[in-house]
């Protein structure tokens, strides 16, 4: 847990300069040019290579259970695939429990499913299935348990009404809680899925056909006009996806709604709908909700980087097998929704990004800060300073494909299959220790440990 990094060109969400970095017991001691190593530390020349923030992704589904399917990453293959991606935070978005489970039934039975099955560091929402006064009251137990952010669904078997969702935003005012929220309009997609489906159009095409860009764009005004209601809570988009949903956040702030964030995720900023076109079933594996979009919206996302209207870059990261999503090959609703992604996020946005003309400091700050702060784990995480963890990675300039033959996750197959970055994560350290070097796993004991999150009480944007 002590290092000595020399000569690396850093970047953080500000600014760039060459230094060393010097880490005692897990933590930034000292940066700045030509530091001695007195004491013999082991030491890493990283010369002429990036060094940045480690990555922090605030939506995965690690071990997601969803009764006819389950994930085939748990969180020993997941963080060992960030690891290798320069991912050294997640915050989980956690499966549902039973009927009736309150929030700290899940949250403890997550705690079972990482503990000491972790590479890296790692946080949970809880999640609202039901809404009632005692449930309510867990939020802020679990708030004071280091759990300061929930979600809430408007489509699926546990959506939350609009009367229900009122009384969570009220109660997340009160105790600072970020709510997080999966923003569909459910009916008009159960209409649509229907609709179709009578028609027999159930190719994987017609899983963007059936949740076109309005079902995103309404659900979230609604939500918006919902937070006005009570007050300005925190209130996090989780995975936009489109240029009418965006429009909705622009609009909102610019007439004074305070306090709601918006994330993206990296499928929504390089792949298209044309995907569900692809033959021999292939489609099948970009089932995800929301769908994959048109250009148009990867362009309008695209945008609202380089302009910070897009606050953070997530993944959204659930994968299945290729065999579970042929179970839809006659139908697309019954395919599991969800794509690997963890491992890609950091290279593929870095390389794209940049080849956009976005600022390296603006691509980490969605990448590693602006997560860190609005869930609550900023400056721990998310910024090389001298007191920060020493969650670091290092990236080589170098061409190289992505390819399922170099991944490091449990799924079978890439979305991402042919992509070109510029540059690859070479080595991966958290709070100092080395995880990944020379593109290797280093360590087999599990290190990562459960962080415990500050709420966002008293605290305005």
């Amino acid at each position: 847990m002590n290092l000595l990094i020399k000569n690396g060109l850093i970047r953080n969400n500000i600014e760039g300069y060459e230094a060393d970095i010097l880490i005692e017991n897990g933590t930034i001691k000292k940066i700045g040019k030509s530091l001695d190593n007195k004491n013999n530390y082991k030491e890493i020349d990283v010369s002429g290579k990036l060094v940045i923030p480690g990555g922090v992704d605030v939506h995965t589904h690690m071990d997601l259970d969803l009764g006819n399917y389950r994930a085939v990453d748990d969180f020993n293959s997941g963080t060992t695939a960030a690891a290798f991606g320069g991912t050294t935070t997640i915050v989980d978005h956690i499966a549902f429990g039973p009927e009736g489970s309150n929030l700290h039934y899940m949250i403890d039975e997550y705690h079972k499913l990482a503990k000491e099955k972790s590479f890296i560091d790692y946080s949970f929402h809880g999640v609202f299935q039901h809404v009632d006064e005692n449930i309510l009251n867990e939020v802020r137990e679990l708030t004071d348990e280091g759990i300061s952010s929930f979600k809430i669904y408007m489509t699926y078997s546990h959506m939350l009404s609009d009367k229900e969702i009122l009384m969570v935003l009220s109660k997340a005012k009160e105790t600072g809680a970020v709510i997080a929220v999966h923003a569909e309009n459910d009916g008009a997609i159960q209409y649509l899925r229907s609709y179709y489906g009578r028609l027999e159009k159930t190719k994987p095409i017609y899983h963007a056909v059936t949740r076109p860009d309005f079902t995103e764009a309404e659900a979230i005004n609604r939500m918006i006009y919902l937070s006005e209601i009570a007050g300005y809570p925190h209130l996090y988009f989780v995975h936009v996806s489109t240029k009418k949903g965006l429009n909705e956040i622009v609009s909102a702030r610019r007439r004074g709604v305070k306090n709601i964030y918006c994330e993206t995720c990296t499928q929504y900023l390089i792949l298209t709908e044309e995907c569900y076109r692809k033959e021999n079933n292939e489609g099948l594996k970009y089932i995800m909700s929301p769908p994959l979009r048109k250009q148009d919206d990867v362009e309008a996302l695209w945008m609202g980087i380089e302009n910070n209207d897009v606050d953070v870059i997530a993944t959204d990261h659930c994968p299945f097998l290729f065999n579970q999503k042929l179970d839809g090959k006659d139908d697309f609703r019954i395919a599991p929704g969800g794509v690997p992604g963890v491992e890609e996020r950091m290279e593929i946005v870095l390389t794209e990004g940049i080849k956009r003309g976005i600022s390296i400091n603006i691509l980490i700050d969605k990448l590693c800060t602006n997560p860190s702060v609005i869930f609550g784990l900023y400056p721990k995480k998310g910024g090389l300073q001298i007191g920060s963890d020493a969650d670091i990675i290092v990236l080589k300039k170098e061409k190289q494909k992505i390819s399922q033959k170099n991944r490091h996750g449990a799924s079978d197959y890439c979305a991402y299959e042919g992509f070109e970055i510029d540059y690859v994560v070479e080595t991966t350290i958290q709070r100092g220790n080395i995880i990944v070097e020379n593109e290797k796993l280093k360590i087999q004991e599990c290190t990562g440990k459960f962080i415990q999150r500050i709420n966002k009480k008293g605290k305005e944007d």
